[in-house]
């Protein structure tokens, strides 16, 4: 390229005139979001795994001073949150939502019961208080299970509970009036009331034609669905006045949810409701894996409530147990218990309390951890802390015992130098060089804290910080189902219909030490296991912590198509173009790329395809991604 049609280019993609036209034009902000409290992922309680819809005050309440008694709620368990079941209906004379003051006897009032005594009572503790609502008119209850208990009365109108048309007055009467701090936002009402439904039909509630379909992403309104989202983001910043709060987008992964949940709320469903059995939780853990980038403090990835204490998890299936938990921590899963407290045993108590691994899950950077080893027997898990160190698991998906190799190479440290380890059940510890062997039992995971001598000592791969990583935009055109994830039976159906599908949106995005589609990072034949795999058309957003310069090998992937159009890399800073490549083509090395980046807040990686290139790009390796001092 001439000097000058680089100089011509770049004045065009400095100018701001594009900024709002073209989704690739740096931004110099960081998109991911910042409103709410989540700088940690959200603990504490949640009543429907223990109670489904059939919850009252007493449970509440002995399940919160469980929490303060037992210590757990030092460790971070705060969040105290009703699931469905708490509402008696909407007062048409002025939508006023009315509770069940049968269950609540605390919030009869008067003429307007509240919560504000209950939610006042919860922070007197020291504790949050979280209630739940549907996006549609009627909730997950009403629609998917009349036969629970404690379902709103009355007529059509007066059974509408969901926020579908009443969301200010119902964030402000939430929030401003009652004194909550979280909220989950359930969206079974824009899901499940068609025309044709039966409850439609018969009468019982007014059809809403569906915005999702699980099954299908092409026939969901993906914008429509997010608007509702937003509306209620909007809501809650303007009823909160500034007061810390958590929303709960609950949307199970559809909807294409994983590419903008993490712009509107604090924590997003990526699967359906999980279940207490061993292979409904591979399910939901496998919705989350491919998505480290995804997750960022202020927003996290959410597979659902921890079952700990139930079914493949209770008090006889304890390795399953602490598997479960593990993992969840490891993955900055919000840890909502979802345990009937007043049964708590020492085992589980154990298990909650491990006061190490909710302190690998609270811990400050934010990195969501990294498969590093992936197959259908072992999964190893690799998640850099705050202070530089790194937390593991290893986990045993199988039924049988297995032996796993973990090498110095899984944790980007020195195979030559010790590597030391200290189990985060056991406190033992021990080191080994270059690899050890770990005896794994029947779904069972083994997790460690590690140290040793960085592979990159002068600073940080992006894999390793992938809570300061953001793919804003990530170069999927059409959202695919994901097909990598666990097929289980799914306990509603049980084997009823064709079996378990691809079903949740996600496939194809940025990931972290792979190539799209979990593929490996390999560019020209070269192999790279470490870097960031990403679409072309695609624009990273990261947030730089004092490093002084990016470096990268970037080129095609392997996995790309031999007849794939060119794609050029960039590097841009606060808005100014750094460093771009040659045009790359299928096949071509990989090409050095690197920028002074000192004094920069948010670089913005950049790859651009060249001309119309089908409904997929081709997949661009950041290889070897780094930051430096």
């Amino acid at each position: 390229m001439s000097s000058l049609r680089l100089f011509l280019l770049t004045c065009a993609l400095d100018a701001p005139t594009l900024a709002g036209a073209d989704p690739l034009a740096p931004t110099a902000k960081w998109s991911a979001n910042e409103a709410g409290h989540a700088p940690v992922p959200p603990m504490g309680w949640n009543s429907w795994n223990a109670f489904n819809s059939d919850v009252d005050e007493a449970a509440v309440l002995a399940s919160a001073q469980a929490l303060v008694d037992t210590g757990l709620s030092r460790l971070g368990y705060r969040y105290v949150n009703i699931d469905d079941g708490w509402w008696l209906k909407r007062r048409t004379s002025d939508n006023r939502l009315l509770i069940r003051t049968d269950r609540f006897p605390s919030a009869a009032t008067g003429a307007n019961p509240s919560f504000r005594p209950l939610t006042d009572r919860l922070h007197a503790m020291g504790l949050k208080a979280g209630i739940y609502s549907d996006i549609g008119r009627n909730s997950c209850g009403q629609i998917y299970t009349p036969d629970f208990k404690n379902q709103p009365e009355g007529s059509v109108a007066e059974r509408e509970v969901g926020l579908y048309g009443h969301v200010d007055a119902d964030i402000r009467l939430y929030f401003a009036e009652w004194g909550f701090d979280f909220i989950k936002v359930d969206g079974c009402g824009i899901r499940g009331l068609p025309a044709d439904a039966p409850r439609v039909r018969a009468g019982m509630y007014r059809a809403l034609p569906p915005l999702v379909d699980m099954q299908s992403l092409g026939g969901s309104d993906i914008a429509g669905v997010r608007a509702l989202y937003e509306e209620v983001s909007a809501a809650l910043v303007r009823h909160t006045a500034g007061r810390p709060y958590v929303y709960s987008l609950c949307l199970w992964g559809a909807g294409d949810v994983r590419a903008w949940g993490k712009n509107v709320g604090n924590m997003s469903r990526t699967s359906d409701d999980i279940q207490p059995s061993w292979d409904r939780m591979l399910t939901n853990l496998d919705t989350v894996t491919h998505r480290a980038l995804y997750a960022h403090p202020g927003s996290w990835n959410d597979p659902d409530m921890l079952f700990v204490g139930t079914g493949d998890f209770d008090r006889d299936h304890l390795v399953e147990a602490r598997s479960h938990f593990t993992l969840w921590a490891m993955l900055n899963a919000p840890l909502i218990i979802g345990y009937d407290l007043r049964k708590l045993t020492p085992d589980l108590l154990s298990i909650f309390g491990n006061a190490a691994l909710t302190a690998i899950n609270q811990d400050a950077a934010g990195n969501q951890a990294v498969l590093a080893y992936d197959s259908d027997q072992v999964q190893i898990f690799v998640k850099t802390l705050a202070d530089g160190s790194k937390a593991l698991a290893v986990l045993n998906r199988t039924a049988r015992a297995v032996q796993a190799v973990l090498t110095a190479e899984h944790l980007k440290l020195l195979p030559g130098a010790d590597v030391q380890l200290i189990d985060l059940w056991t406190k033992k510890a021990s080191r080994f060089r270059k690899e050890l062997t770990i005896d794994l039992a029947p779904h069972a995971t083994q997790a460690f804290v590690a140290t040793g001598t960085r592979r990159l000592a002068d600073g940080l791969y992006l894999s390793e910080q992938t809570g300061r990583v953001n793919p804003a935009v990530d170069g999927v055109v059409e959202p695919m189902p994901e097909p990598a994830i666990h097929h289980s039976i799914t306990p509603w159906t049980g084997t009823r219909g064709a079996g378990d599908h691809p079903q949740y949106g996600g496939w194809g995005g940025a990931e972290a030490d792979r190539a799209p589609g979990g593929k490996l990072l390999r560019v020209a034949g070269a192999a790279f296991n470490t870097g960031i795999g990403i679409l072309a058309n695609s624009r990273l957003e990261v947030r730089n912590a004092g490093f002084t310069r990016f470096t990268s090998q970037v080129g095609v992937n392997d996995s790309g198509r031999r007849r794939g159009g060119p794609v050029t890399f960039e590097v841009w800073g606060d808005g100014k173009l750094l460093a771009r490549s040659q045009p790359k083509t299928f096949g071509a090395p990989a090409e050095p790329l690197s920028a002074t980046v000192a004094g920069v807040a948010i670089i913005e990686l950049v790859v651009r395809a060249s001309g119309a290139d089908g409904a997929m790009a081709q997949p661009a390796t950041w290889g070897d991604a780094a930051l430096r001092r």
